[in-house]
């Protein structure tokens, strides 16, 4: 297998789990009965870079997602073990994708059924709550292993960018590619 389809599945394993956690998000902070602010966008809430797309810190790097981590200039050692790090947990984040998408499913279905049954929801949004905690673990095993590949040098930097990008966030400035900007000319 090449190395491009190597980061390609990476990739697509990491945006599996990225919009398992993103839906969790949305019901988590949805309360009204209605759909939730990022339903319909592209990458979950805040669109592909926000919180549960790949890049924002829904990732299964958390705050150490791929458009950080490029930031960093990492050595070729150093990719190389993010790589293995990536590649050591691939099984597994797939197998929690698997059961979040499965959960999701059984959830909505219990939802939309034609009969209100209170106890099945209820069971249906238990299976995925412990389906996001499972990932929750996951997303923290990762980025532990990811930190500790960091010199402390770029740890300080990470921690900068990451709260330049949370400033940014709170501003409303940052909100994602393909969307318009306010941009002073």
């Amino acid at each position: 297998m090449t190395t491009m389809f190597k980061r390609i599945g990476l990739f697509a394993g990491a945006a599996l789990i990225a919009a398992g956690l993103g839906s969790a998000y949305v019901h988590a902070q949805n309360t009204s009965g209605g759909p939730g602010p990022g339903i319909g966008r592209r990458g979950g809430p805040g669109g592909p870079f926000g919180p549960g797309g790949p890049g924002g810190p829904g990732g299964p790097g958390g705050m150490l997602g791929p458009m950080l981590m490029r930031r960093l200039n990492l050595t070729e050692a150093q990719r190389q073990q993010v790589q293995s790090v990536m590649e050591s947990h691939r099984d597994d984040m797939k197998a929690l994708a698997d059961r979040g998408f499965e959960a999701r499913r059984a959830l909505q279905a219990a939802v939309t059924a034609e009969s209100f049954d209170e106890g099945a929801v209820r069971a249906r949004s238990a299976e995925v709550a412990t389906v996001d905690a499972d990932m929750a673990v996951m997303q923290a095993r990762v980025h532990g292993e990811l930190w500790r590949l960091l010199t402390p040098e770029q740890q300080t930097q990470a921690k900068t960018l990451q709260t330049q990008l949370e400033q940014r966030r709170a501003d409303g400035k940052d909100r994602g590619p393909g969307r318009r900007r306010d941009r002073q000319r």
